[in-house]
């Protein structure tokens, strides 16, 4: 099996709208023990099962309602996918029509690309370094 190829191997964050950011974070701190970190997410850590060395981070993140960073999309929500190989998977994407809504953008932990799926979702494509 060619472990190389450009696509999705699990799920990098689950944003969604709130009306209150801060009092939806408080009552999931208070409630169900979500810690939120500096950046204003909870962070699930996680090992790969066939790396067993490498850690995954899963973000969970409220975000005002109609905050900008899910536009174009109208829906109420936004998963970041973890991928392998994202220059190869946007070939495969714009080969196969999808809309890329912007150009990969690189930071010290990976880089990221928005595209649009058929329903109208933003979908956040992350390649971890």
């Amino acid at each position: 099996m060619n472990d190389k190829l450009p696509k999705v191997t699990g799920i990098g964050g689950i944003f969604f709208y709130s009306e209150n950011p801060k009092t939806t974070k408080e009552w999931y701190t208070k409630n169900l023990g979500i810690e939120i970190n500096d950046w204003g997410s909870a962070s699930f850590e996680s090992r790969n099962i066939d790396n067993p060395d490498e850690i995954n981070s899963l973000q969970w993140k409220p975000f005002k309602k109609g905050d900008e960073y899910f536009k174009p999309s109208q829906k109420e929500f936004m998963i970041n996918y973890i991928v392998q190989n994202l220059k190869e998977l946007l070939e495969k994407l714009e080969q196969n029509g999808v809309t890329i809504l912007d150009s990969i953008a690189f930071y010290d932990f990976g880089k990221f690309v928005h595209i649009m799926d058929a329903e109208g979702n933003k979908i956040e494509l992350c390649e971890p370094k």
